[in-house]
């Protein structure tokens, strides 16, 4: 690698590490505590991200956790793209703040499940592609109410229509990294679908079963 490569790939290593501890930062946990004075851990499915928030401190603690979870993917690429100009490193970055998400070191490598992350990081790098993520999320767990289906499928479909849309294969490798990565943190809601007991979230009050 020479020299201006060198000098362009680290930055763009270093903000890589600056999006995985954004991406670390547990709001679900931190909404919990300061605003509903509890471990979200401890409440519904176990998870810290906006489904189990919405599951159980209702719309307003659910759309919160959505909202901060989603904003640390946009300012990950936003990060990246104010350094490297280029749209894979914007994808990288997307990645890294999945990656941070899910495994935070603030939580023993633990954390959720990238979702919002993700779809935050989307948001920036290609909109439409956003917009075609909320909506078939919408299509899929309003009849059904299963959110982990919605995600699942709005993820793995979004990574495609990034790459399709980009037609940048390297954008598409850390596209398809971060949706193996949310694939992977679903692993146990895919058998319980498989199953049929998977968890169903509710639209109206929290729900404290």
């Amino acid at each position: 690698m020479d020299s201006a490569h060198t000098a362009a790939a680290l930055p763009a290593l270093s903000l890589g590490l600056a999006a995985f501890f954004l991406g670390s930062i547990p709001f679900g946990l931190i909404v919990g505590r300061l605003f509903f004075d509890s471990d979200i851990r401890a409440s519904g499915s176990g998870n810290i991200g906006a489904a189990n928030a919405l599951r159980s401190y209702g719309k307003g603690g659910g759309v919160a956790v959505l909202v901060l979870d989603a904003l640390k993917g946009a300012l990950a690429v936003l990060l990246c793209r104010l350094v490297t100009q280029d749209p894979s490193w914007e994808a990288f970055g997307a990645f890294a703040a999945v990656l941070g998400h899910c495994y935070s070191p603030w939580l023993r490598f633990k954390g959720g499940k990238g979702v919002a992350t993700w779809l935050g990081a989307l948001a920036v790098i290609a909109w439409p592609v956003a917009l075609a993520f909320v909506a078939l999320w919408l299509i899929v767990v309003v009849p059904t109410r299963w959110a982990s289906l919605g995600s699942l499928s709005a993820t793995v479909l979004s990574a495609a229509g990034l790459w399709l849309r980009t037609g940048d294969a390297s954008l598409g490798l850390w596209a398809a990294a971060a949706a193996a990565v949310i694939v992977w943190k679903h692993r146990e809601n895919i058998g319980r679908l498989v199953a049929g007991h998977e968890n169903k979230i509710s639209f109206g009050k929290a729900s404290r079963a």
